[in-house]
């Protein structure tokens, strides 16, 4: 038995799940499997081939209550289950009731799959049957936005829970529905990020090209429509953000459309701010790459001049040497010759060489032509 975690997508196939289901669909002969996934953290896939059944393979699903006023005790809706009837294809059996510990069990029969081609259609309606679920309970709610069972006031909030550290709310309201999501990030690089995005959207929302998309509007505060749930819900860090549903946002295909981007605002928004950390870092390193290599060049235009200096200043001491006075030359070689000289006298004593050397081999004092003789 095999436990996987798989994360979050956009996707309303599970892409885990319909890897596994395409491998046992293509395997050539029966593999017996007993495979445990898990989504979100929240929701389970038990993927059963059994040896003694090798014609069949059983998929179990366990989902957290999207809402408790619309399930029933008993297990999802009529609404739910003619959703799920219409999705599936001739090749799944809802199997009746479930296995112990889930909501839903499909038997399923590849052989009743067309042909190769329509094989991974099948497989992937398969796969999407979760998103099928939690769409159809907010479906049902959205599709009765012009209900008039409505009073003056509003309906209590309904607090829908997709995943279990993420729910939002729904309003029913006359003429329209608002869904609230508090906002709650763990990083405070997260909060500033989000918050620019949700005034962004606001902007945009607002402006001509959009007027037909939900009204959005974003508080640091609970809006009103909150007041009285429990404080646990409403303490956030990121504020709350409303969108407002009227009936034309539900017509035909567009329910569909609406339904899911509701159930994925939370993602969409993770998946925002993971890209835009990312191009941060990505300019922060370029620029600190720019920088690093203009330094270095100035270091190497430093490290030239330096060197041309110490060369210059070679060549100016070598042209001192050259220039050096013929006078004090002279001095330096009569110096020179009179310590040898004086080696030469402690080796070697002869008598009245003192007297010679006195008279003939001292140095005559010479004075420099640019010195003045006083005249008397």
């Amino acid at each position: 038995m095999r436990r996987e975690l798989s994360m979050a997508c956009f996707e309303r196939a599970s892409p885990a799940l319909k890897e596994i289901l395409l491998k046992l669909y293509r395997a050539e002969k029966h593999v017996e499997v007993d495979h445990h996934l898990y989504e979100f953290g929240s929701v389970e896939y038990h993927i059963q081939s059994p040896a003694a059944d090798p014609n069949h393979n059983y998929l179990s699903i366990s989902t957290p209550l999207l809402s408790h006023g619309v399930l029933h005790s008993y297990g999802f809706s009529p609404y739910t289950i003619r959703m799920l009837k219409e999705v599936c294809s001739d090749a799944v059996e809802i199997v009746e009731p479930p296995r112990e510990g889930y909501q839903l069990t499909l038997k399923l029969d590849f052989s009743k799959i067309p042909s190769e081609k329509e094989s991974e259609k099948v497989i992937r309606q398969i796969s999407s049957v979760q998103a099928v679920i939690l769409s159809s309970q907010l479906k049902e709610m959205l599709e009765n936005v012009n209900s008039q069972d409505v009073s003056q006031g509003m309906y209590k909030p309904i607090k829908l829970v997709y995943h279990p550290r993420e729910p939002f709310y729904v309003i029913k309201q006359q003429q329209k529905i608002t869904a609230v999501f508090p906002m709650r990030f763990k990083e405070p690089s997260d909060v500033i990020i989000a918050t620019a995005f949700f005034q962004e959207l606001m902007d945009v929302g607002s402006s001509e090209k959009w007027s037909k998309a939900p009204p959005c509007t974003w508080s640091p505060i609970p809006p009103p429509e909150l007041r009285g749930e429990p404080l646990e819900d409403l303490s956030t860090n990121g504020g709350f953000v409303s969108f407002d549903i009227s009936s034309r946002h539900v017509e035909g295909k567009k329910l569909d459309k609406t339904v899911w981007s509701l159930l994925n605002f939370y993602a969409y928004v993770k998946n925002h701010i993971k890209c835009t950390r990312g191009f941060i870092q990505r300019r922060m390193q370029k620029r600190l790459e720019n920088l690093v290599e203009v330094l270095h060049k100035e270091n190497q235009e430093e490290e030239g001049d330096v060197k041309k200096v110490k060369e210059n200043a070679g060549c100016r001491y070598v042209r001192k040497l050259v220039r050096f006075p013929k006078s004090a030359m002279l001095k330096q070689r009569c110096g020179e010759f009179s310590k040898r000289m004086k080696r030469i006298r402690f080796r070697i004593k002869i008598h009245g060489f003192g007297r010679f050397r006195r008279r003939w081999l001292t140095i005559p004092k010479l004075s420099s032509p640019m010195r003045y003789t006083k005249i008397d």
